[in-house]
């Protein structure tokens, strides 16, 4: 009888490899600091460095096309800022399983959660939305604590070894779906089971939706109101501030109201556009702590 042998999965390549060594390394180091140490170190290092790195131009670009009013000194004060929180971010990552976000006494404000409550108790399921602001990480997080049966779609990092640590780091809560081909069957099977879907949607998607953003057409996923209007999901965003160093506010905004033409595309538009404004008016509340730096908009 022939025995059939596994097949074992070939080796990550040797810069993958190291590059996860230097990274372990890195996340053990920081994880020895208290949370505001390391938070502090990141956001000194980055804002000292960033403004000077070729990719912070085009987050100068990227502001002066869509806030003219800004003159060069607040362009400047909005990149050093912009440049802490993503330091800091990055350096909180080794305590994100640590931060209790419901903990009164913790270091995370909480509102509108109730907007959950009702809709968990009414056994609907909610499309999580959110952006890159403040440290974003806490809304999937604060999810995942409250024990919500919940997927959220990511885009993983292109060495996968570090694509695992960083899914420990979160926490180990709820399914993580990479972006791709798979992820819209995916999260349509975590709705039809009764959970909820979470996703970042403030980033170019060159096969999305033209959505008004900063008064300027935005390729923008369509996928939160798709799923949301096939399955009669709330819509919730979840908006996260820094309000100075480790401390954060998280606010949960009322559930959008799901338009109903009968004509899906358009309506899929007019949500997306109301999501997109909401978005902008938290991102030119505290501009420092959005992400600045991808082409949100074409050149």
């Amino acid at each position: 009888m022939a025995i059939e042998q596994a097949t074992a999965e070939p080796p990550a390549p040797w810069p993958y490899r190291v590059e996860a060594w230097l990274a372990a390394a890195a996340i053990r180091i920081l994880g020895l600091l208290p949370l505001d140490w390391a938070s502090a170190l990141g956001g000194a290092l980055a804002r000292t460095i960033g403004p000077h790195l070729g990719v912070s131009k085009r987050a100068r670009l990227n502001l002066r096309a869509v806030m003219p009013e800004l003159s060069g000194d607040d362009i400047e004060r909005i990149v050093r800022g912009m440049w802490d929180n993503l330091g800091r971010v990055a350096f909180e990552y080794p305590h994100l399983a640590k931060l209790e976000v419901f903990d009164p006494a913790g270091r995370v404000e909480v509102h509108g959660w109730d907007h959950i409550v009702r809709a968990v108790g009414e056994k609907r399921s909610i499309v999580f939305v959110a952006a890159h602001l403040g440290n974003w990480e806490l809304a999937p997080l604060s999810a995942g604590q409250y024990g919500l049966d919940v997927a959220f779609i990511y885009r993983a990092a292109n060495n996968p070894l570090v694509d695992a640590m960083l899914a420990r780091l979160r926490g180990g809560y709820g399914e993580l779906i990479p972006k791709g081909a798979t992820a819209s069957r995916r999260a349509m099977a975590m709705l039809r089971r009764g959970g909820h879907v979470g996703m970042l949607v403030d980033q170019k998607l060159n096969n999305g939706i033209a959505v008004p953003f900063f008064s300027r057409p935005a390729m923008t996923a369509p996928t939160p109101a798709l799923l949301a209007l096939h399955y009669g999901c709330d819509v919730l965003l979840a908006r996260v501030e820094r309000l100075g160093g480790a401390h954060f506010r998280l606010t949960v905004h009322p559930p959008l109201p799901l338009p109903r033409s009968g004509d899906r595309d358009a309506d899929a538009l007019v949500l997306m556009t109301d999501i997109n404004r909401l978005i902008e008016s938290w991102i030119r509340e505290r501009p420092e702590q959005w992400f600045w730096l991808h082409r949100r908009w074409p050149d």
